[in-house]
C-alpha cells in the first residue's frame, strides 16, 4: 500500500481492509514500506488540517500492517521504491497514483485501486 491508498478510507468511507479479502478470496496480508510510514509521520505534522486528519488516521490504519524495513537509494522516490519492491517480490500493489499505476502495469505487477469512489478493483491477478 502507498501513502494515498491509506487516505482512502478519511476521503470515501470505505473499508480497505475487508474491501481487499474480498478481493483476493482470503484473509490479505496488507504490507507498507518504511518510507511510506514515514512519509505518513512526516503528513501528521502538516500544516494542512485536512492533510493531518488524513496522515493521522493512515497511521492507525498502518498499525494493521505489517510495516518492512525497506532502504531508498539515494536517487529513488517513494514511487520508484514501491515499483522496485512490487516487481523483485512479484507483489499486487494498492495505489491510486495514477503514474505509479502505469508504471506498475507496464511491469507486469498488478495493481489494486479504486474504482468509482465506492469499491476496490484490481488490473492483472491478486
Amino acid at each position: 500500500m502507498d501513502t494515498n491508498f491509506l487516505f482512502i478510507p478519511s476521503e470515501f468511507r470505505l473499508d480497505i481492509f475487508e474491501e481487499l479479502n474480498n478481493l483476493s478470496g482470503q484473509r490479505a496480508e496488507p504490507v507498507i514500506l518504511s518510507p511510506t510510514y514515514q512519509e505518513l509521520q512526516g503528513l501528521a505534522k502538516s500544516n494542512s488540517i485536512k492533510i493531518r486528519k488524513q496522515a493521522l488516521l493512515g497511521l492507525r490504519l498502518a498499525e494493521k500492517c505489517r510495516v518492512v524495513e525497506v532502504k531508498r537509494m539515494d536517487d529513488e522516490s517513494n514511487d520508484d521504491l514501491i515499483l522496485r519492491m512490487a516487481t523483485e517480490w512479484k507483489c499486487p500493489v494498492a495505489t491510486n497514483d495514477r503514474e505509479l499505476r502505469k508504471k506498475l502495469r507496464i511491469r507486469g505487477v498488478s495493481v489494486v485501486f479504486l474504482r468509482q469512489k465506492s469499491r476496490l478493483e484490481v488490473d492483472g491477478s491478486v
